[in-house]
């Protein structure tokens, strides 16, 4: 059996969650998000929890019984509180800054970049140097950061570029070291 699939998930207060078909839907007070499921897997929908079970132990419903429940707590969770991915700016004149709800980055190319994010996500900009990426979708936040960083990844030389908060960055030695 899942270890993961196994688990209850436990239904905050103020989280609504309904059952439409294959499609699973919750609503909160960060926000509102949606998931088709496999119809193999059932969801019992409770009042305070949802369980997740799978009808037989094939390999194709092992795999997406904790799957499936991992998907709906992401759900739950991000709509109760939501995700939060931060970004730091390392270079000498590196710098971003928000204008309206775009983020206008200089970091060392010759022009400055627009990256224009989803509606589902907001951009927080504390210093020139830190991005806040935020929203109730786990995976869309982490697709933003991910498409960010990608813009100007961190070189292991001097260690210019974006990198998450939490990142090390492995440096090398350059030529002169011996």
């Amino acid at each position: 059996m899942s270890r993961i699939g196994k688990k209850p998930i436990e239904v905050p207060q103020g989280v609504i969650i309904s059952r439409d078909g294959d499609t699973i839907k919750v609503k909160g007070p960060k926000g509102e998000l949606q998931q088709k499921l496999s119809s193999n897997i059932s969801v019992e929908v409770k009042e305070k929890e949802i369980i997740v079970t799978r009808p037989d132990d094939t390999k194709q419903n092992k795999s997406l019984h904790g799957l499936t429940r991992a998907l709906i707590q992401n759900m739950v969770t991000g709509v109760n509180t939501p995700y939060k991915k931060t970004l730091d700016i390392v270079g000498v004149g590196y710098r971003a800054e928000l204008k309206g709800k775009n983020l206008l980055l200089n970091i060392g190319y010759s022009h400055p970049i627009y990256f224009m994010p989803p509606d589902d996500v907001i951009l927080e900009v504390p210093t020139q140097n830190q991005i806040v990426i935020s929203g109730a979708d786990k995976q869309l936040v982490g697709q933003v950061a991910a498409k960010i960083r990608s813009i100007r990844k961190p070189e292991p030389y001097k260690g210019k570029g974006i990198k998450y908060s939490d990142e090390h960055i492995q440096r090398k030695a350059g030529k002169t070291a011996g």
